[in-house]
């Protein structure tokens, strides 16, 4: 049986030890030679031992998506070990800053938009040449607070519907390369940030961590909270050619609980 990207050369931004790593091994495991960006070098070269300790079907290149050359380095890099780009996975992003608008500091909220608006179109720019050669896919990663805010998290939350309405504008331009852009919606993943927020919860409430969970979870009709490769696997369908028809499409991976 065919894999779903088998013979395909995925980059990766922003990969540490969460959703990025997932999508890594996810997008491996279903035939793809994966190319891995992210600030952090000993982060990168964890996880491509863990793909592969081969270095068949990895490689990775230090990558700071609001730098353009850093940006230009990663592309090049996937051309130069697997000679091609089929899809680009946009993970990157800043999610340090808190709170609303009142009495915000706006230069935060810059930095942050500069990053993950800004430094993930770099990035997209820098991998159009190589995409348009053969079509792909562009997959943005969005967030349910675009659309259901949780958590006090303004900036992030604007940054990424920044990124939403930029899907729309990049599906109708680069359609015509047959470069489809998509973007998979996630709410709480069940991976090390969320853990950890789970038991900083409960030992803050002094309660157990199941009762964070459940409260978590009680508006999911699947009663669970979705997982890191939950997520990763939305992210490779869009990345293959299983969806070769879908452009400027949105997939929510939350266990139902939110619908738009």
């Amino acid at each position: 049986m065919t894999q779903l990207l088998e013979d395909s050369t995925v980059v990766i931004s922003g990969v540490g030890t969460g959703l990025g790593r997932e999508i890594a091994l996810a997008a491996v495991r279903d035939g793809a030679n994966v190319v891995l960006g992210a600030r952090t070098e000993e982060n990168l070269k964890s996880v491509c031992e863990e793909i592969d300790p081969t270095g068949a079907h990895v490689a990775y290149s230090v990558t700071d998506i609001a730098d353009p050359e850093s940006c230009s380095r990663l592309i090049a890099t996937a051309t130069e070990r697997f000679g091609r780009v089929d899809a680009l996975v946009n993970v990157a992003a800043k999610e340090d800053v808190f709170g609303g608008l009142e009495g915000a500091d706006l230069s935060a909220w810059k930095a942050m938009l500069d990053v993950n608006v800004i430094g993930t179109l770099t990035l997209t720019q820098a991998a159009l040449p190589e995409l348009k050669k053969r079509g792909g896919a562009v997959v943005m990663i969005g967030s349910q607070a675009m659309f259901h805010p949780q958590l006090p998290q303004s900036a992030y939350a604007t940054s990424k519907g920044a990124l939403y309405a930029a899907m729309w504008s990049l599906a109708k331009e680069l359609g015509q390369y047959r470069i489809r852009v998509n973007t998979v919606v996630p709410t709480w993943m069940w991976g090390p940030p969320v853990q950890l927020y789970v038991g900083l919860a409960a030992a803050d409430r002094r309660v157990p961590e199941e009762d964070i969970i459940a409260e978590i979870s009680k508006n999911m009709p699947l009663g669970e909270i979705p997982a890191d490769d939950d997520v990763a696997d939305a992210v490779v369908f869009f990345a293959s050619n299983r969806a070769r028809m879908l452009t400027g499409q949105t997939l929510f991976v939350n266990g139902g609980e939110f619908f738009r």
